[in-house]
C-alpha cells in the first residue's frame, strides 16, 4: 500500500471508528475471526439443529406403497406402513415434528375425506401418535380432496369462485377430526378469512382446547407451489387461487394478515414460501412475538435438488445456506422436505 493511501484509509477508518466508538483498519481486521474452522463455528450467529425441522409427507391409502414423486427427489407417496417408517428414521435424526398431506382414494366437489374421520390423514396421525413421540401437524385444507381442486367449496351462486363462510364450517369439522385422531398441531392453509377464529371455537367447543393452531398468515400465490400439486394431485381444474391467497407484491398486507390471525387467536404464524419472502419473515420477527414458522417449499427444495443433479451447485451447501438464511430472517419453526438430509449432515458434522 502507497504512504498516500495508506493515510487515506487510516483517516476513513478512523472517522468510521470514532462513530462506532473502536478503531478501524488496520486495527481491525474482520478476517482474524474467519481464519480457522473452530473459530467460524465458536462465533456463528445463526445455528441450525433438527430440532428446528418439520418434516412434510405425503400419505396415501394402501400397503406397500412408497410412490416416488418425479418433481420432488427423494420425496414419495406413502402408505402408512412406510410413513411410520418414514417418521421412524425422521425423529431418530433428532427431528421433532412431521407435517402430514393427504392423498384420498377419491375426491368431490366438497372434499368430504378432509373431514371424514376415517380419512387417510385422520389415521396417519393416530399411526404416528402410536408408534412415536414426535409432533404431529397437520394441515386444514380441501385443495387435496376437492375434484376441482380449489382450497373451499365453490359458490352456488357462479359454480367458480370459493365461498369464503360455506369453507369455514368445513375446515373447522377437517380440524377437529384431526384434533380426535392425535393432532398437536393444526394448520390451516386455504386462506379463507376467519379459518383461524373459527376453527378456534371449533376446537374449543369439541374439547381440544389444547390443540394449537399454526396459521398460514401469510400464505402468497406462488408459482413455487408446482411440484405440490403434482404431488398432492391438487392445482384447481380451472381458474387459480389469486382471489384467496395472498399478492406477493403486497408486505403491509402480510403484516396485516399476521396481525389478523394473531387476533384471531392463533398460537404460531406462519409465512409461506419461505425464500422469496425472508423481507416479510423478518419484518414479522420484529413485530410479533409468537413462534414464527416458515415453510421452504416444494419448487424451493426442487430447484436445488436440479441444480445439484446436474453439477450446476453443491446440493448440500446450498441446502444448508438455505436453511441458515431462513432460520437467520427470524424463522422458529422450519418446514422443509430436506428434513432428514441436513439433520443427517449436522449429526455428521458435531
Amino acid at each position: 500500500m502507497s504512504d498516500l493511501l495508506h493515510r487515506r484509509t487510516i483517516s476513513r477508518q478512523g472517522r468510521a471508528g470514532s462513530e462506532q466508538g473502536s478503531a478501524g483498519f488496520p486495527a481491525v481486521r474482520m478476517r482474524r475471526l474467519r481464519r480457522t474452522a473452530p473459530l467460524r463455528q465458536l462465533l456463528r450467529e445463526t445455528v441450525l439443529s433438527p430440532a428446528d425441522f418439520v418434516y412434510p409427507i405425503f400419505v396415501t391409502h394402501g400397503n406397500g406403497v412408497r410412490l416416488p414423486i418425479e418433481p420432488m427427489p427423494g420425496q414419495f407417496q406413502l402408505s402408512l406402513d412406510h410413513l411410520l417408517e418414514e417418521a421412524a428414521e425422521a425423529e431418530s435424526l433428532g427431528v421433532r415434528a412431521v407435517l402430514l398431506f393427504g392423498i384420498p382414494s377419491q375426491k368431490d366437489s366438497v372434499g368430504s375425506e378432509a373431514y371424514d374421520p376415517q380419512g387417510i390423514v385422520q389415521e396417519a396421525v393416530a399411526a404416528i401418535k402410536h408408534a412415536t413421540d414426535m409432533v404431529v401437524m397437520t394441515d386444514v385444507c380441501l385443495c387435496e380432496y376437492t375434484d376441482h381442486g380449489h382450497c373451499g367449496v365453490l359458490s352456488a351462486n357462479d359454480g367458480e369462485s370459493v365461498d369464503n363462510d360455506a369453507t369455514l364450517e368445513l375446515l373447522a369439522r377437517t380440524a377437529v377430526s384431526h384434533a380426535e385422531a392425535g393432532a398437536d398441531i393444526v394448520g390451516p392453509s386455504a386462506m379463507m378469512d376467519g379459518q383461524v377464529t373459527t376453527i378456534r371455537a371449533a376446537l374449543d367447543d369439541a374439547g381440544h382446547g389444547d390443540v394449537a393452531v399454526m396459521a398460514y398468515a401469510a400464505k402468497a400465490a406462488s408459482s413455487y407451489y408446482g411440484p405440490f400439486r403434482i404431488a398432492a394431485g391438487s392445482a384447481p381444474r380451472s381458474g387459480d387461487r389469486r382471489a384467496y391467497q395472498m399478492d406477493g407484491a403486497n408486505a403491509r398486507e402480510a403484516i396485516r394478515e399476521l396481525g389478523q390471525d394473531v387476533a384471531e387467536g392463533a398460537d404460531i404464524l406462519l409465512v409461506k414460501p419461505a425464500l422469496a419472502y425472508l423481507d416479510i419473515l423478518a419484518q414479522a420477527r420484529e413485530r410479533f412475538d409468537h413462534p414464527l414458522a416458515a415453510y421452504n417449499v416444494s419448487g424451493e427444495y426442487s430447484m436445488i435438488k436440479a441444480a445439484g443433479a446436474n453439477g450446476w451447485i453443491d446440493e448440500q451447501a446450498a441446502m444448508m445456506e438455505t436453511l441458515t438464511s431462513i432460520k437467520r430472517a427470524g424463522a422458529d419453526v422450519i418446514i422443509t422436505y430436506f428434513a432428514k438430509d441436513a439433520a443427517r449432515l449436522l449429526r455428521e458434522e458435531d
